[in-house]
């Protein structure tokens, strides 16, 4: 039997040494901005409207690129249901702002987010992967 799988898309956002993660009214554990894809929507497109319904703002055009694909346990799913995420980087065109769904907004390293309650397994590998690059702040 296969495992379920989420399919969505994030935004890998870095300030100052830190990424920009964002946590729901409806979660405790904070993710990256982003979502699942409609129907027909392509990962790029997915990423323009989620930032735009999450953040309040646009990305600039032609910033966006992919950055890496994770497959992980899903927060917040059930058990055994996996997330299949592909990042992506991109400048934003203003201030985010929680909008929509989004309750709050923060910028982390990867001590800071591991130090929080609940966590999502996909954002523990992102930031590892940032800061074995040496993009984060220690």
């Amino acid at each position: 039997m296969t495992a379920p799988v989420v399919v969505v898309v994030g935004l890998v956002h870095l300030r100052g040494g830190r990424l920009l993660v964002a946590r729901s009214a409806r979660k405790k554990a904070f993710y990256l901005p982003g979502g699942k894809l409609e129907p027909g929507e392509t990962g790029e497109r997915a990423l323009h409207r989620e930032v735009a319904e999450e953040l309040g703002v646009g990305l600039v055009p032609g910033s966006v690129r992919e950055f890496r694909h994770y497959l992980a346990p899903a927060y917040g799913e059930g058990d055994g249901v996996l997330v299949d995420m592909t990042c992506f980087t991109g400048d934003l065109d203003g201030e985010p702002r929680p909008s929509g769904e989004i309750a709050e907004l923060a910028l982390v390293t990867e001590a800071e987010y591991a130090a929080h309650a609940e966590t999502a397994p996909a954002i523990h590998e992102v930031l590892r992967d940032l800061a074995e690059a040496g993009l984060l702040a220690v």
